[in-house]
């Protein structure tokens, strides 16, 4: 029976809440936006007026999409060339979903996307629909097929998994903006010292360049080795402009809600550097420039008023 314009709506006033959710578990946009997709066409599908609960109904589908993609996106990633990070959301894009708790806008910072890697499929569903979306632990045993009492087993365990030692720092915007505009002044200085000054003793650097952007395989590890890599990264160089395509200009950003630096060549989004502050200093960077992770981001960057840059490479 195909669906009717209600039906359809019904659906539409869902998808904004479904592709947060999606990009939540999967931690990449083109993926969550497939899934969504599928879980239309499942709805498409359905006898839409036996199910009671349709929010239920969408979020058990799309949950249990995401899940099994997550369990054939690990043995992708066992043959990833180099790192594997999200994809990284500007400031103000829909998917990042709802912000109104430190809950909510820390499940979906970069940092915490990244360390969700370690959760199995299950405790990262726990995690983000407790955590993010408020699901109370009987809605979330109903979506997994779980008692309620392994949900709540589950998400004390996942939250453990994710807690990494650092009490993370909530910035707002006037300030990732000031931390950033240290940053590049440190990182153009041509001085380690300065930039030594801004890091954590522990301070890490990673890059995911997806093979298509060289990007170390390793971390760079301590705070002046992240700090002599940075100078040189921002280090003006014929090498750099022939491989990006022209001169980078650097901004200052958010991503996912944490201080970011954003690379630009002639309106494309070319590297977004998303920065972890802890209350000891900047204790992690993790630079994505795989072209394939940036298409969303150059076409919102597209639509924004970002001012001038800060810097000029």
């Amino acid at each position: 029976m195909p669906l009717t314009a209600d039906d359809v709506d019904r659906f539409e006033a869902s998808r904004s809440r479904l592709e947060a959710i999606a990009y939540r578990l999967l931690g990449s946009a083109a993926e969550a936006e497939d899934a969504v997709q599928e879980t239309f066409l499942r709805w498409q599908a359905a006898e839409v007026d036996r199910i009671e609960v349709h929010e239920a109904w969408l979020t058990k589908v799309l949950t249990n999409l995401c899940l099994n993609q997550l369990t054939s996106a690990r043995a992708r990633r066992e043959t990833y060339v180099g790192q594997w990070l999200p994809e990284p959301l500007l400031a103000g894009d829909p998917m990042l979903g709802p912000a109104d708790t430190a809950e909510q806008r820390e499940s979906v910072s970069y940092a915490v996307l990244t360390l969700m890697e370690r959760l199995s499929p299950n405790e990262r569903a726990v995690y983000v629909l407790r955590e993010a979306f408020d699901y109370p632990h009987r809605e979330i045993a109903e979506i997994l097929d779980l008692t309620e009492a392994a949900s709540q087993q589950i998400f004390h365990r996942a939250k453990k998994h994710v807690a990494d030692g650092k009490a993370r720092t909530e910035i707002d915007t006037a300030a990732a903006r000031r931390i950033v505009e240290e940053f590049l002044a440190a990182a153009t200085s041509g001085r380690t010292e300065p930039l030594v000054r801004l890091l954590t003793e522990d301070a890490i650097s990673i890059g995911d360049g997806g093979g298509k952007i060289p990007a170390r395989t390793k971390a760079f590890e301590g705070a002046v080795a992240v700090a002599k890599f940075l100078r040189g990264l921002f280090k003006p160089g014929e090498a750099k402009r022939t491989l990006l395509g022209g001169a980078p200009a650097a901004y200052a950003w958010t991503a996912n809600g944490e201080p970011a630096v954003v690379a630009v060549v002639d309106g494309r989004v070319v590297g977004i550097m998303c920065m972890e502050v802890t209350a000891e200093g900047i204790a992690a960077f993790r630079n994505q420039v795989n072209p394939d992770k940036l298409e969303r981001a150059t076409a919102q960057w597209a639509a924004v008023d970002h001012g001038e840059p800060l810097f000029a490479m």
